[in-house]
């Protein structure tokens, strides 16, 4: 018989994912720390927190209520150009709205910054196969259907889901517990703002993101003013999607620009999770979790 995964204790303190030095790392950052500074930029008249020199990743578990909880959870992995993450504004915030749509939000931190001699995505690829296999493996003690766990990401968070959703299942680190026995696969993904998807003014593809017949259904959205991802990046990827009949719904939208997260603005690109939750709801992701509720 398989050993179970590690305990896993739900509420307000994060859950190590590694039961000991993560995969690689070697420690010599500094302390963990919000490096936003005083003066920093504000996203709809609120600040940021941007977290630095994460080497102990976690999970936090926002459970849906009990009397709303459809059985659905998301893998929530913020941005930050994989330097830092934005860890309100793409995560504790996106987690409450999820748990407002009666879906289980599940907050990643995963390693930042870029470790050096190993690809930019390497350190938080495993960390994200690990979280969606101790989520999975914990489905249904949490109240969670093991085949309706989905991965959202913004920005690097969105290439981070995208190369997770790209994979077999199975995992780029030695095998640690049972958690790892399970397929680490989402059964979708929500992109937003997504970095790095595909090839844009000759610049060669992205094999971490290869588009397969495994890629699950896909909702995406992008600001065609975005500076720093080329919303022709996002279009390229969905037309990789529809060429492989993987389902995408994807919103283009003229304004907006990048790093806006779930805040209302006055643009109407702040309005994708409304979007987003009726594409849950019409691929039945948003109704009542098997024996929930009579």
């Amino acid at each position: 018989m398989p050993r179970r995964g590690p305990a896993v204790r739900l509420g307000a303190d994060p859950v190590r994912i590694w039961p000991g030095a993560a995969p690689g790392d070697k420690g010599g950052l500094g302390k963990e720390a919000d490096t936003t500074k005083a003066d920093g930029a504000l996203i709809a008249g609120r600040p940021v927190v941007r977290l630095g020199n994460v080497s102990d990743p976690t999970i936090e578990v926002f459970r849906a209520p009990a009397a709303t909880n459809t059985g659905t959870a998301v893998l929530v992995c913020p941005g930050g150009g994989f330097y830092i993450l934005a860890m309100d504004l793409e995560g504790t915030e996106v987690c409450e709205w999820l748990n407002s749509v009666g879906v289980t939000g599940v907050l990643l931190k995963y390693r930042v910054p870029r470790r050096e001699g190993r690809a930019p995505l390497a350190a938080p690829l495993e960390d994200a196969q690990r979280a969606m296999g101790i989520v999975r493996s914990h489905a249904r003690e949490w109240g969670i259907d093991p085949a309706r766990i989905g991965a959202l990401g913004f920005s690097a968070g969105g290439e981070l889901v995208a190369a997770l959703s790209a994979g077999s299942g199975s995992r780029s680190y030695p095998r640690v517990d049972a958690s790892d026995d399970v397929s680490c696969l989402p059964d979708f993904q929500v992109l937003v703002y997504p970095g790095y998807l595909g090839p844009v003014n000759g610049s060669t593809p992205n094999p971490d993101v290869a588009v397969t017949g495994r890629t699950p259904p896909t909702f995406m959205v992008v600001a065609a003013d975005d500076p720093v991802v080329p919303p022709d990046s996002v279009i390229g990827y969905a037309a990789e999607l529809s060429k492989a009949k993987v389902p995408v719904e994807f919103h283009l939208y003229p304004t907006g620009g990048h790093g806006f997260g779930l805040r209302p603005t006055k643009d109407m690109v702040t309005t994708w999770p409304q979007r987003a939750a009726d594409w849950m709801r019409t691929r039945g992701l948003l109704g009542a979790a098997p024996g929930s509720r009579p």
